[in-house]
């Protein structure tokens, strides 16, 4: 009697997990290489904590296929060349923040004033700074008041807003997200696995950081993770090619890959020395053996494909004599050679890329010590300019405004990404100009100028634009790929029930 009782006992409790936990076609298992740094978008700056904050916050505009700005929470019309006059949609389904609470222009003016605040020390601020004041005068209409004309204005709105409540009680939102995106936050294990909610259907995404490629992959063939996007080898992707019941999906991608220069150091600080560099790397041959063909040599930060991208530019050319004879010039030598550090995160394929470039590095004289570090470490470094040379990625960019925020005197981190800290007033120029221009056709031409400078002043060598790679179970149906490499496919995802 005893045993049928404690029995009875299991069994109830297996049908009470049953009907309180998600079943399997429910949750899907995102394997990530790197973890989010933060998910408030206020502070957010790395690629996965942009990507998934993405899915978590409204923004005030969007970009089509094209990279043109089009209404996402509001519409807008330009009353003056200083005053623009946004306007929320009707729309409850993007008006409602995860925490019950509407969002009202309140909001959205509390999110901005909060970036604008010198005191917060937000990236962002300085792509906004053009912003004198802001009137709320109904919970749908909100004025922007600018100190001076800038056309590019309402394609700089791209803050997730959060709510004025949570700004004015100083909640963690970088622990603990409070959007009103497509989903909502669930859960964030300290060092493990963020899980996010579908607002429409209840569907629930684990993203789990898993560094190694190797053991990424072997968790997908196992069922322990469903899906996986980019940060694979090309051996890796060619051997899932011939698994059973993998899918793969491969699109032409736009992020950009790059090696960035410290400015403010001696050595790398010498354009010579930043020449050398870029004609000792052999692009092709990376991209041929290393990535197995899956990218496209880079030349500037926009792609050519891009309204305001330089298609003239061209790769830097591999010439191992020249960039000897720059090194010369620079006053360096086999008795006297170069020695740099080139910091990396400690991701598998981060360090693979880093070593080529140290091997072709080497071939013309060059000595290069590579230092891993974990990724907070690493990101922490880089914006403290912390180091000599660096490789990172800038993803999903698809407006000018970029270069202001990555390369302009003003926009040293704090205040922005210049963390080569890049100061060159031709450039500081270039930037305004454009973003002065009265026609497109003038601002297009000024955007090309800017990238021709940048080529030759070289804060970046161009890599290449890796191809965005989607990896699933056969569960996985109805995720789109992105030429920006986000993960806006979770919005239409389903997971079936397997065989």
């Amino acid at each position: 009697m005893i045993l049928f009782w404690k029995r009875l006992i299991v069994f109830i409790g297996l049908c009470v997990y049953g009907f309180a936990t998600p079943s399997v076609a429910q949750v899907l298992k995102f394997g990530l290489s790197t973890a989010p740094i933060s998910l408030d978008p206020r502070f957010a700056t790395d690629a996965e904590s942009s990507r998934i904050n993405q899915l978590l916050y409204q923004r005030l505009i969007d970009f089509d296929a094209s990279s043109q700005v089009v209404p996402d929470l509001a519409t807008w019309e330009q009353i003056s060349p200083l005053h623009y006059r946004f306007q929320l949609c009707a729309c409850p389904e993007k008006r409602q923040f995860h925490n019950g609470e509407r969002l009202t222009s309140a909001d959205v003016r509390a999110s901005y004033a909060f970036v604008l605040d010198k005191a917060n020390a937000s990236p962002h601020r300085g792509s906004l700074a053009l912003i004198e004041r802001i009137d709320t005068p109904n919970p749908d209409q909100i004025d922007f008041h600018l100190s001076k004309a800038d056309w590019l204005f309402p394609s700089r709105l791209m803050l997730g807003i959060v709510p004025k409540t949570a700004i004015d009680n100083n909640l963690p939102l970088h622990q603990q997200a409070q959007g009103s995106g497509a989903f909502k936050f669930v859960d964030w294990v300290e060092g493990g696995k963020l899980t996010l909610e579908r607002q429409r259907d209840g569907l629930r995404v684990e993203f789990i950081s898993v560094k190694d490629p190797t053991v990424r992959v072997l968790k997908l063939l196992r069922g322990e993770l469903d899906l996986i996007q980019n940060n694979l080898s090309s051996e890796l992707i060619n051997w899932l090619s011939e698994q059973q019941g993998i899918q793969q999906q491969r699109q032409s991608g736009q992020n950009f890959m790059y090696l960035g220069f410290n400015l403010a150091d001696d050595a790398t600080g010498n354009l010579a020395v930043r020449q050398a560099v870029a004609h000792a790397i052999n692009r092709e041959e990376i991209i041929r053996y290393v990535l197995g063909g899956a990218a496209t040599p880079a030349s500037a930060l926009l792609s050519p494909a891009h309204w305001a991208g330089n298609p003239e530019l061209g790769a830097y050319e591999f010439n191992p004599d020249k960039a000897k004879a720059l090194l010369k010039t620079a006053g360096f030598s086999k008795e006297k050679p170069l020695r740099l550090s080139y910091k990396s995160s400690n991701n598998p394929l981060s360090l693979r890329h880093a070593a080529v470039i140290q091997h072709q590095l080497k071939q013309v004289g060059i000595e290069v010590k590579i230092r891993s570090y974990d990724w907070g470490t690493f990101y922490a470094d880089i914006k403290a300019g912390k180091f000599q040379l660096f490789s990172l990625s800038w993803v999903g960019v698809r407006n000018p405004d970029i270069f202001r925020y990555v390369f302009h005197s003003e926009a040293v981190p704090p205040k922005g990404a210049n963390r080569g800290r890049f100061l060159d007033s031709q450039t500081d120029n270039l930037i305004e100009a454009a973003e002065q221009a009265p026609s497109n056709a003038e601002r297009a031409g000024l955007y090309r100028d800017l990238q021709a400078r940048l080529w030759q002043q070289l804060p970046y060598v161009p890599l290449w634009y890796p191809d965005n790679i989607l990896i699933t179970r056969p569960e996985i149906q109805a995720y789109s790929l992105s030429a920006q490499g986000d993960y806006t496919g979770l919005l239409t995802v389903e997971k079936t029930e397997s065989d």
